[in-house]
């Protein structure tokens, strides 16, 4: 790969000396340099009053925002001038990366600003384009000036052959070395020129030097940034390891401390003498209530595992086409009774026969559903509605909808949904078995077939979560089906 310097060389050198006259670039790194002195007074000018201003008033309640202002006042410039130099030159000048994760605070973001290098040599480059720019300025003005004044010695005796039919005879030698000045005036407009390219190229490469980076220290930042992610998805992954933990715990202790509590009592029953109050009702209640936390405690130990799998690339999918009109009335079969029963919450299916079979795993899929319909339930007050539908938001794919008419989830605890362990209601889901792991299962499950989750809600009106999936090619055999 070429470096910078040899890109930047190639676009300055003109392929001949008399090739500069029809070169473009050099035209244009012309009016490049004769632009640099009044954009260099002005940011000299700026800069200037801005820091002087700064450093007068520290003292006062001003200074410190002011310069705080300067600062991005020189950078927006050099930013500018980084992206006009390589607009106006053509030269490729390599922008430093972020040296901050995106969402770092603005400390972090200022101290990270003020350890660049580029921040200060940018800084030196604005104050120096101003002195760089006055003494190229006056050259190749003078350059100019004389070139014209050369091309143009002709003219007065062209005039005056014109007007008096001849020349003064004391001016004869004057006529006649008048085209050579033309021809030395050409020469001096080709040396102004392959000057302001030779100029030009020197600036080019100052302003690669104070206002970029070089290939190897892209390289090193990139390599830089990669171990600050790296550093910061450590951290995360420890912290979340160490916030399962708690919430396991947590959630672990309420189902145990239950059937600790209840076999407790039986124990003492059984323990009492004969002939002590306890009926068989009291008992029966006992058990179902140590079975039901039972039951509770294997599903949260089936989560965790699902969860544990996720994370480890461990998921054994089938992926098959499937479709759609079988899950639901799996799904249906086993909720819908429940739902009527315990929560007095209507769930409906609508008709899938029509769609198209998607590719995913039959029994993730089912599990997928069921979560998002079981929490659709817990979520919805009695007398409510659950729906299982499905959409096709284009030709590719096919959308999974379940939607409820419950209290809804307010937009600021909307993208949190599929966080483990986070609960929009806390107290509700409590009351209703859950532990705040059904989603998160449902957006690693969907993740791993391939798909996309998303969730949205109007607080008092309810929520949809949408499985989309891509749509199973024709060729391919059907979950369920024999070929």
């Amino acid at each position: 790969m070429r470096s910078l310097s040899a890109d930047l060389a190639q676009r300055a050198r003109p392929a001949t000396i008399v090739g500069v006259l029809w070169r473009g670039q050099s035209y244009l790194n012309l009016l490049y340099l004769l632009a640099a002195f009044p954009l260099g007074l002005v940011y000299f000018i700026l800069l200037f009053t801005l820091l002087s201003t700064s450093f007068s008033t520290i003292v006062a309640l001003i200074g410190i925002p002011l310069l705080l202002a300067t600062l991005y006042v020189w950078l927006g410039l050099a930013e500018f001038e980084r992206q006009l130099t390589a607009w106006w030159l053509g030269v490729p000048i390599q922008r430093m990366p972020a040296a901050t994760e995106p969402g770092a605070s603005y400390w972090a973001r200022l101290q990270a600003r003020m350890r660049s290098r580029v921040t200060w040599t940018g800084l030196l480059y604005l104050f120096l384009k101003w002195l760089f720019g006055v003494v190229v300025f006056v050259a190749l003005i003078a350059l100019i000036a004389l070139t014209a004044g050369l091309i143009t010695a002709p003219l007065p005796y062209l005039l005056q052959l014109t007007m008096s039919g001849g020349v003064e005879p004391g001016r004869v030698t004057q006529a006649l070395l008048s085209p050579f000045l033309t021809l030395l005036g050409v020469a001096v407009g080709m040396i102004t020129l392959l000057l302001s390219d030779g100029l030009a190229f020197v600036w080019g490469r100052f302003a690669q030097i104070t206002l970029g980076v070089s290939d190897e220290a892209l390289r090193l930042e990139e390599a830089r940034a990669a171990a600050r992610r790296a550093q910061s998805q450590a951290a995360q992954a420890e912290q979340s390891r160490r916030e399962l933990i708690v919430n396991v715990s947590h959630e672990l202790r309420t189902p145990i401390a239950s059937i600790r509590g209840h076999a407790e009592s039986l124990l003492l029953a059984a323990e009492a003498p004969e002939g002590a109050p306890h009926s068989a009702e009291e008992t029966k209640r006992y058990l179902t209530i140590i079975a039901r936390e039972s039951e509770r405690l294997s599903a949260l130990v089936d989560d965790l595992l699902a969860l544990a799998r996720a994370e480890a690339g461990e998921l054994r999918l089938e992926i098959r086409p499937v479709f759609v009109t079988g899950v639901f009335d799996e799904v249906y079969e086993a909720l819908a009774p429940l739902a009527r029963r315990e929560r007095q919450v209507t769930l409906t299916r609508e008709p899938a026969g029509e769609a198209p079979p998607v590719l995913a795993d039959r029994e993730r899929l089912a599990q997928v559903v069921l979560n998002l319909a079981r929490n659709a339930i817990a979520y919805t007050p009695a007398g409510g509605i659950v729906s299982l539908s499905v959409e096709r938001p284009d030709y590719y794919h096919l959308s999974l909808v379940v939607a409820d008419t419950g209290v809804g989830i307010p937009q600021d605890e909307l993208e949190r949904v599929f966080e483990r362990f986070y609960r929009a209601d806390a107290s509700r889901a409590r009351a209703t078995g859950g532990f705040g792991l059904g989603l998160a299962i449902v957006r690693d499950l969907v993740q791993a077939m391939g798909g996309v989750v998303t969730a949205e809600s109007v607080v008092g009106q309810g929520s949809r979560f949408r499985v989309t999936l891509p749509i199973a090619p024709e060729t391919l055999p059907v979950a369920g089906t024999s070929v």
